[in-house]
């Protein structure tokens, strides 16, 4: 435990009107929901998910954690001398933290939502601020109902700059997390056909992204994309909200921060811009036209936030895809290395397109192919078989070789591709598994995508087990 925890146990049980039983220590260094992953000196929120987080309290005890969080009326299963905080219930407590966490924060608060790009937006958010004063950010993508609230229980009391993505699959569900997060300024990177099986139009997906503002007093700012069909609408809501400022970002010529000129390039882009009336030029450490048009809302909200444009501007050149969104690995092939793109967290019509746009960019060796192996786009409703057919066009602009896909819904991308562009098709991954490894060749640049349900994340597994999957690089910087 160091000498200054996270939370005091007094603290903790105030903002929990919790009591207090057995051998607590002082403070808790930490705040866990996961038995398996807590530190020594964390403390444990026996929260109810796929399995009651109170079976799970004697495990985390004796993984250190310093003290449980427990309900009322489960006290009976633990020792008399548990360290305990027993409340009547542990979600609840948990958000009461987070409330008293957001309350004595002096952060500046920033909080992420939209359809595409919330989990890399924040990461970039987290990487340039985290060169100027202690940020802390919501870690992987902690962004629903107990996510939010853990991430900011989990908030230092002296970090200079906050973060926190927010994410739904129905209205009224960014609502109540903006009301915890309070953000001073709100990024709302794109409305995108994403759960569209839950709403009944993407205006309707725009007005449940644009709940974000609920949690914004008049002195915050909004960041819009520009260049979405409901900027307009989104601008309203901000508006409505009676926000202090409503900027933009974008290449339309009104956008507040606005691209003026790129260079793509297979493992970097370099980037000119103007940001909020200053201009210069940076270079991503990361490859996609997508990540240039994010990166222009992380400078506009790192500027709204304090920090100095051009430091934030040259930590973009560390700039990494996190895992699953784009990362790239090196396959060792009897005919020489073949380059993995691992897209496989999520994906979605907007998303899709941008990784197979993405790859059509990508270098291939001699002989080499581009190859898409991708899985269904799920919650997309009635809809769903045309927006994955449609998925031949950006494959034959991106000059896309070889095509495999899996599932029932990909299905109808199967049966819409050029029959010379077929690589094989399967029910599920698992089954899609050797004929990827069968059909790939050295100089090869393969990427693997679809929806965390079609369990794309296993098929890249097998490919790096049965190549040997290497490292992956990154660019430089480069400022006007």
């Amino acid at each position: 435990m160091t000498d200054r925890p996270l939370w005091t146990v007094e603290a903790m049980a105030q903002a929990m009107s919790a009591r207090r039983e057995g051998g607590l220590p002082d403070g808790v260094t930490g705040v866990s929901i996961d038995s398996r992953t807590l530190v020594p000196g964390d403390a444990f929120f026996a929260i109810a998910g796929e399995r009651d987080g109170h079976d799970f309290v004697d495990a985390a005890l004796t993984a250190g954690a310093g003290l449980a969080v427990v309900v009322e009326d489960k006290r009976v299963m633990f020792g008399r001398d548990a360290p305990l905080l027993v409340v009547d219930d542990v979600l609840e407590a948990l958000r009461n933290l987070g409330r008293a966490a957001r309350a004595r924060s002096q952060a500046a608060v920033i909080g992420v939502t939209g359809s595409v790009g919330k989990t890399g937006t924040k990461e970039a958010l987290h990487l340039v601020l985290s060169r100027q004063g202690r940020t802390h950010a919501s870690a992987a993508s902690y962004n629903n109902h107990w996510g939010v609230p853990l991430s900011l229980a989990r908030c230092p009391a002296d970090a200079r700059y906050a973060v926190f993505e927010m994410g739904m699959n129905h209205a009224r569900e960014i609502g109540p997390l903006s009301q915890l997060v309070r953000p001073q300024i709100a990024i709302i990177t794109s409305i995108a056909p994403v759960h569209l099986e839950y709403f009944p139009s993407l205006a309707a997906i725009a007005n449940a992204k644009a709940e974000i503002f609920e949690g914004m007093d008049a002195s915050g700012a909004a960041v819009l994309p520009r260049d979405n069909e409901f900027f307009e609408q989104l601008a309203l809501r901000a508006r409505e909200a009676m926000l202090a400022r409503i900027l933009s970002f974008g290449a339309h010529a009104q956008a507040d921060a606005r691209l003026l000129d790129c260079a793509l390039q297979p493992e970097s882009s370099t980037v000119r811009a103007s940001i909020l009336g200053e201009e210069g030029t940076y270079k991503l450490g990361a490859p996609g036209r997508h990540l240039v048009m994010n990166s222009l809302a992380v400078l506009a909200a790192a500027k709204l936030a304090g920090a100095d444009l051009a430091l934030a501007a040259l930590a973009l050149a560390d700039l990494a895809p996190p895992a699953g969104r784009g990362s790239r690995a090196t396959l060792a092939l009897p005919g020489g290395a073949a380059l993995l793109i691992d897209e496989s967290y999520n994906a979605n019509p907007v998303s899709m397109r941008a990784a197979l746009a993405l790859l059509g960019q990508s270098q291939v060796g001699a002989g080499g192919r581009r190859v898409a192996v991708l899985g269904d786009m799920l919650e997309l409703g009635d809809k769903s078989d045309i927006l994955h057919a449609e998925l031949v066009d950006p494959i034959v602009a991106n000059g896309i070789d070889l095509v495999f896909c899996s599932g029932p819904a990909m299905h109808s991308l199967w049966q819409a591709l050029p029959s010379e562009r077929r690589g094989g098709y399967s029910e599920t991954s698992k089954g899609l598994e050797p004929k990827v490894i069968e059909a790939i060749r050295g100089g090869d640049a393969i990427m693997v995508k679809g929806s965390n349900g079609s369990r794309m994340g296993p098929l890249v597994k097998a490919l790096e087990r049965a190549f040997r999957a290497d490292g992956s690089e990154q660019g430089a910087f480069a400022r006007a």
